[in-house]
């Protein structure tokens, strides 16, 4: 039995909407119809978001991140969920959500983190650092599409990247602040991940400690092993070693198996955090 949406609609209604911002066909609905892509990828994503200092203080200095990082990151989930297969209006009743909570965060950090010395300001609503979580998301969604569910051809990732320009236009990032094609987005990660502003700090060592030790949310338990792995094995080299995470090929097999296994549990987690309206994400970050 499909699970019913708050709307009226059901998950299959809303594939074959055409009231969104998106087609039925288009490629941001069938990367994000694979249950694995937000099940696999959430772990990566939030530690290379944190990767940066001044995403990982903003995170630390205004959330509850060791109560609510879960139920943030399903919040997060949703507000992508209803601004891909919800009516406009939904869409962009999300994104201004998400934007009211990014200006309330911003301050000072207190200490030196990474490059950055005591002081320095920082913002949600900052161009550069909204670029770099809208990144995240871009880079750990193809990386496990790629991985576990199949492949896009050169032209499909293409569209998949200008559909999610349009995502983080809604979530309030500049287009001047977007890279304006697929290579120039890849050449931005590469510039990111070597150079000095990206590297892993105490704030995010204790964010990643949630992410990797705490005990996960009832419905997602199942998951965990799956998540631990693919963690691991989607961080690029030097952040994942600046973590203290261990990957070789002795690893690759168990997460291939978990992944298989997590495809049969995926669909019912999925429901639980697909069960939501625009209203409820008053409070997403």
């Amino acid at each position: 039995m499909q699970p019913v949406e708050p709307s009226g609609r059901t998950h299959a209604e809303r594939l074959a909407s055409r009231d969104g911002y998106f087609a039925p066909d288009s490629v941001i609905r069938r990367v994000g119809n694979s249950p694995l892509v937000p099940l696999l990828g959430g772990g990566p994503a939030v530690l290379l978001q944190v990767a940066h200092p001044l995403v990982a203080t903003g995170v630390v200095s205004h959330s509850n991140y060791k109560h609510e990082l879960w139920p943030r990151l399903l919040r997060t989930l949703r507000a992508l969920y209803l601004i891909t297969y919800g009516t406009r209006e939904e869409a962009e009743v999300a994104g201004e959500a998400v934007r009211a909570v990014h200006a309330h965060v911003h301050g000072i950090t207190r200490d030196q983190l990474g490059p950055f010395p005591a002081g320095t300001p920082y913002s949600a609503s900052d161009p550069e650092l909204m670029m770099w979580v809208h990144a995240t998301l871009v880079e750990t969604s193809l990386a496990v599409y790629r991985r576990f569910v199949g492949t896009l051809a050169a032209d499909e990732e293409e569209t998949y990247y200008r559909e999610m320009v349009l995502v983080a236009r809604l979530f309030g990032l500049p287009s001047a602040a977007v890279p304006p094609s697929l290579a120039g987005f890849r050449a931005y990660m590469d510039r990111q991940v070597r150079g000095p502003e990206i590297c892993v700090t105490g704030p995010a060592r204790e964010v990643a400690n949630v992410i990797l030790d705490a005990p996960l949310p009832a419905p997602l338990r199942a998951l965990a092993p799956a998540h631990r792995l693919s963690t691991a094995a989607l961080l690029p080299a030097r952040i994942r070693e600046e973590y203290g995470l261990h990957w070789s090929r002795a690893h690759a097999l168990p997460l291939a198996l978990a992944a298989r296994s997590l495809r049969v549990l995926a669909v019912p987690l999925l429901c639980a955090a697909r069960r939501v309206s625009p209203s409820e994400l008053s409070y997403a970050a």
